[in-house]
């Protein structure tokens, strides 16, 4: 049976920038995983559907890419940690054990180079935060660590869940009421697991029966 989210776009249940960027690895419970940022043009393909990235920008990058393969792919080098320190904090926070040094320091790290590209701005509230503009191939990463260091922070981090699926472990934001949602899509992992459960039912009812 194939799934949906192992097409070349992964789904966007998150919620959260920082949770979609986390999940941009399909079925992290398998032998296979699915990575979803092969290259830097996969990572600035998914920056552009997150609106990370507008098309000039987006072009702009992808010339400096092909101008720095090597800087490119340091770069998409550290997206994949920073993406990988992320969902080892969350996850840490979502079992309740104690948290990864290694994962927190990566984010650190990253947040530090968002904070040095970050400035203070007059807007019509009064003051606001922007990015830096300019053609560093890293860009792209300072929204996704300022999400990360947000949700931290933040009365919303009891609502991070892990898909409960076993296969899935994708993570997302619960916004409902009874704080009771379990799956990162009801359509995808919901259905597939009801209907495991209902064939496992059968399963063991036509067993027990043929003991008789």
């Amino acid at each position: 049976m194939a799934h949906s989210r192992h097409f070349a776009e992964p789904k966007l249940v998150g919620t959260l920038l920082c949770l979609d960027f986390a999940n941009t690895v399909s079925w992290r419970g398998k032998d296979d995983p699915q990575e979803h940022l092969k290259g830097y043009v996969g990572l600035l393909h998914w920056s552009r559907r997150l609106g990370i990235l507008d098309d000039t920008e987006y072009g702009t990058l992808s010339r400096e890419a092909e101008r720095s393969p090597g800087k490119a792919e340091e770069v998409r080098g550290r997206a994949v940690a920073l993406r990988e320190a992320i969902y080892g904090v969350l996850s840490a926070v979502i079992d309740g054990r104690e948290l990864e040094v290694e994962d927190l320091n990566a984010l650190n790290e990253e947040l530090s180079e968002t904070l040095k590209n970050t400035r203070i701005v007059p807007s019509e509230e009064g003051f606001s935060q922007e990015f830096t503009t300019g053609t560093s191939l890293d860009r792209l990463l300072w929204p996704i660590a300022k999400s990360a260091s947000d949700l931290l922070l933040s009365d919303r981090l009891d609502r991070v869940r892990r898909c409960a699926a076993d296969e899935c472990r994708w993570l997302f934001l619960d916004t409902s009421r009874n704080r009771s949602r379990r799956w990162c899509d009801m359509r995808d992992c919901g259905n597939r697991m009801k209907a495991r459960r209902h064939y496992n039912r059968k399963r063991g009812t036509g067993q027990k029966t043929g003991m008789r």
